[in-house]
């Protein structure tokens, strides 16, 4: 059984539909990479699959839960998918170590002193042990998306989605980040990445899924939908990719 399942999935905001019945499947431990052109639908899918947007219809399961299903506690839910945005969306008024703890106290209702060794242990995965007491204003991009990483991590989730975790950083910053997603996807960690990073996808991505306007394009083996994509649309947009 997948551990996402999304059975024709549509999604409007007003009169603009931007999910135009999108099916697919993810098994446990796959990384799955999204790509496509600005206002594809790919961050509203992220969104949709933890219940951050209602939908129009359709069905969506993850871990055996239906999430649009009334019954569904979306707390228990979002427990188990984590998400990190592009724009990290961290408590500035919180040191990073209180920024991981306080979900673990009061989500995960963890004792302080055990949330703060896991918050520690998780910042020093992600590399950036030393700035336990330092707000986010203070950090570089790639260290609070780094932290963000952290921060999603710590709630032991069993799907980890990212909506372009490096679009908001210099390309100097990139690299440090893209290595954190190899290494999880390495752990067996499920993961959905929307990213325009094509070395990412072709190194750590099991499958890649090319959308436009609100439509699956196509999908295939990353190396295989980058070198020889068989639709037309996923040719022009691989293409331009290459030229930027």
């Amino acid at each position: 059984m997948p551990i996402i399942s999304v059975n024709n999935l549509h999604k409007k905001f007003g009169s603009l539909e931007v999910l135009k019945g999108i099916s697919f499947d993810v098994n446990i431990g796959e990384t799955v990479v999204f790509a496509g052109p600005s206002g594809s639908g790919k961050s509203t899918l992220l969104r949709c699959l933890n219940g951050l947007e209602k939908i129009e219809s359709g069905r969506i399961f993850v871990d055996g839960t239906e999430v649009q299903d009334p019954q569904t506690d979306m707390i228990d839910l979002r427990r188990r998918i984590g998400m990190v945005f592009q724009s990290f969306n961290l408590f500035p008024h919180l040191t990073i170590l209180e920024n991981i703890t306080i979900p673990l106290t009061k989500v995960r209702h963890m004792d302080l002193e055990p949330s703060k060794e896991l918050a520690k242990s998780l910042l020093a995965k992600v590399g950036i042990e030393e700035k336990v007491d330092v707000y986010p204003g203070r950090l570089s991009g790639g260290q609070q998306q780094r932290a963000a990483i952290a921060r999603a991590l710590a709630m032991e989730p069993k799907v980890m989605l990212f909506d372009e975790p490096t679009s908001a950083l210099d390309p100097e910053l990139t690299g440090g980040v893209i290595d954190i997603l190899k290494d999880l996807s390495r752990s067996n960690m499920t993961m959905l990445v929307v990213t325009h990073e094509m070395n990412f996808a072709r190194h750590a991505a099991d499958r890649m899924i090319f959308m436009d306007e609100g439509h699956i394009v196509e999908e295939n083996h990353p190396e295989e939908l980058i070198k020889n994509p068989k639709h037309e649309r996923t040719k022009r947009f691989m293409t331009q990719i290459a030229y930027d």
